[in-house]
């Protein structure tokens, strides 16, 4: 016993510390640089200032907030429309199926997303695979122009973070109690009511742990709206991106990213709330 609680607290004492040194610690250094002001031969100086959250009230800094949270919106439900049906159909397959399926799903991480992301090009260039396909299907007389757009950022968020939505759902429809569903049929529910006072009620916490990881990537991968938007898609990631590398103003891009951070926060509280609004009705039931 004495050796088990030796081997908790050891390992408690090391995931603490490392949290402490890769994540509370800077995000401290972050907030701090926020407050400070800016210095041409500096990353940061005296005095603090409020002038950086004052600047983030800029309508070109608010205009592309405004559009990454569309572009972040809609890649989180083009996400769900996507990955729900595939995960419900996936909980409900039983065997080698399912543990095959499942490792598709696993598969693309094994790959780099940046290369995963340069490999759209070819899938979505004027001359690529998607363009071709549908030239010689005579679905289209001319290549349709997706790469250096909106839509082609968005296609390659749903791509590389349409895993991030399957899983906590998948996990939450494999949970399901079958027998509210029959005994909602048994009652006279139809298919489309059970589906909806029932079975999305039961899976919501799973949808929103799901919405919570895809948004927020799908606001700071600068690196796809680089590769698929051009210079024609600055998107949150892209604005920090810049701050802190190409204009060397680590306060401006330290208080975005702290923004960045609230919003993070108040999106788990949601879902710590909504997820302890499920337990109390479990518990109660």
């Amino acid at each position: 016993m004495k050796r088990d609680a030796g081997f908790k607290h050891f390992s408690l004492t090391v995931v603490w510390s490392w949290l402490f040194l890769f994540a509370l610690l800077p995000f401290s250094l972050v907030v701090i640089a926020s407050w400070l002001s800016h210095h041409a031969d500096h990353f940061v100086s005296l005095p603090f200032t409020v002038d950086n959250y004052r600047a983030l009230n800029n309508l070109i800094y608010l205009h592309i907030f405004e559009r990454s949270f569309v572009v972040a919106g809609i890649a989180t439900m083009g996400c769900l429309l996507l990955g729900y049906p595939f995960a419900y159909c996936l909980a409900r397959i039983q065997g080698v199926r399912k543990a095959v399926l499942i490792m598709l799903i696993m598969i693309p991480f094994w790959t780099s997303s940046l290369i995963r992301s340069y490999a759209l090009i070819a899938i979505l260039k004027a001359r690529g695979i998607l363009n071709s396909v549908l030239l010689g299907l005579g679905v289209i007389h001319q290549p349709l122009s997706i790469l250096f757009t909106h839509e082609a950022v968005i296609i390659g968020l749903i791509y590389n973070l349409l895993p991030f939505m399957v899983l906590p759902i998948l996990t939450n429809v494999e949970r399901l109690d079958n027998r509210l569903i029959d005994a909602a049929r048994d009652l006279g529910a139809n298919r489309l009511t059970v589906f909806r006072k029932i079975i999305i009620p039961l899976t919501m916490p799973g949808i929103l742990a799901g919405c919570i990881l895809v948004f927020l990537p799908a606001m700071t991968l600068f690196y796809i709206s680089d590769i698929l938007g051009g210079a024609k898609s600055i998107l949150l990631g892209n604005l920090i991106q810049n701050q802190f590398l190409i204009t060397q103003h680590w306060p401006l891009g330290s208080a975005m990213s702290v923004m960045l951070t609230a919003v993070l926060a108040v999106l788990i509280a949601l879902y710590a709330w909504k997820t302890r609004g499920s337990k109390n009705r479990e518990w109660m039931a």
